[in-house]
């Protein structure tokens, strides 16, 4: 079984500047296999806030993980600095599938990368409802050309 290479910078259209923590790394002297999932959900939650005006804290809607995956291609050491790149994938009604990709600052290839699904719901019912104008607006930015709408 072949594996995909891993992602490329250009393939990203949004950018978030990270850094690892010391608490990040685990005893094999790498960032830990958990971590990573934090950054895509750091660096998610930074675009819905700045891009969508999601207000995590008060907005009637909000996004729930539902599915996430990673693909590690090289280990990232404290004190690394990172940037997360995000694009979308697909974007359903009330559901939309990221794509985000952790890049040590300036290299060109992924040291991993993978994907999270949000499920828009109504936080009073949690129940799914259809993902509000303004965020719908700021995901579809992000959308690759010849991906679900």
């Amino acid at each position: 079984m072949s594996r995909r290479p891993p992602a490329a910078r250009a393939d990203y259209r949004f950018w978030v500047p990270l850094e690892t923590r010391w608490l990040d790394m685990d005893i094999y002297g790498h960032v830990n296999n958990v971590v990573y999932y934090s950054y895509f959900d750091t660096a998610i939650a930074h675009y819905l806030m700045r891009e969508g005006g999601l207000d995590p804290w008060k907005s009637p809607v909000v996004g729930f993980a539902v599915d996430s995956g990673c693909r590690f291609h090289a280990p990232l050491v404290f004190p690394d600095r990172i940037e997360a790149g995000i694009r979308v994938a697909r974007l359903g009604n009330s559901s939309c599938r990221y794509e985000i990709g952790i890049f040590k600052r300036g290299e060109e290839t992924a040291s991993a990368d993978g994907h999270f699904v949000h499920v828009f719901v109504d936080r009073a019912s949690q129940r799914p409802v259809p993902i509000p104008q303004p965020i719908r607006a700021a995901l579809s930015r992000l959308l690759v050309p010849g991906s679900e709408a």
